[in-house]
């Protein structure tokens, strides 16, 4: 097997990335890759924010809003947010369709963020998808932006690559996940 299936094998979140990161040039391409994911009915139900400089400190402020965080915490918070050169918001967009639900929409924006993460890790970057039980607090969807309708699913942290975690990625047993109909396991 080769392209993809490799890619997919290849692909590992990165937690500990460089401060080299794609362009906005770079980073268009690869969405525009990333956006050729399922959707029902051509929805495009999902965006991105593209966060870089002191716009990802909001990340760290408005979870810490989200807690009720003292002033260290939220430091120590916005320090966090700041451990990737670029961070992309994924938001679920959800538009209005009898033949489409919503969490079907929602799964297109997280078919996205997957794909796009998987896209440039094969172009060489590190990049981890970042979530949480306060991603949908209403502090941080304030502070992204957000509309009334959207809901933030995480960010992906995308720098360069270290030379340390090269290790393997460890894959799983397929048939233990595969099954015919009607032999479900609970």
């Amino acid at each position: 097997m080769t392209g993809v299936a490799d890619a997919a094998r290849r692909r590992r979140s990165r937690s500990k990335v460089t401060d080299e990161a794609p362009t906005r040039e770079q980073l268009l391409s690869y969405v525009e890759a990333a956006s050729t994911v399922a959707d029902h009915s051509g929805l495009h139900p999902w965006r991105l924010v593209e966060l870089r400089g002191d716009d990802r400190r909001v990340i760290g402020r408005s979870l810490s809003a989200a807690t009720g965080a003292d002033e260290k915490s939220t430091r120590k918070a916005e320090e966090k947010s700041l451990r990737a050169p670029l961070v992309i918001a994924v938001v679920s967009s959800p538009v209005e369709s009898r033949k489409v639900p919503e969490w079907e929409q929602e799964s297109v924006a997280s078919g996205v963020a997957h794909l796009l993460s998987l896209v440039l890790d094969d172009e060489g970057w590190g990049v981890f998808w970042r979530t949480g039980t306060d991603t949908r607090h209403e502090a941080v969807h304030r502070a992204h932006g957000l509309a009334p309708h959207e809901k933030l699913l995480g960010w992906l942290y995308v720098g360069g690559r270290t030379e340390r975690d090269e290790k393997p990625r460890k894959l799983l047993e397929p048939g233990r996940f595969v099954s015919a109909p009607g032999s479900a396991t609970a």
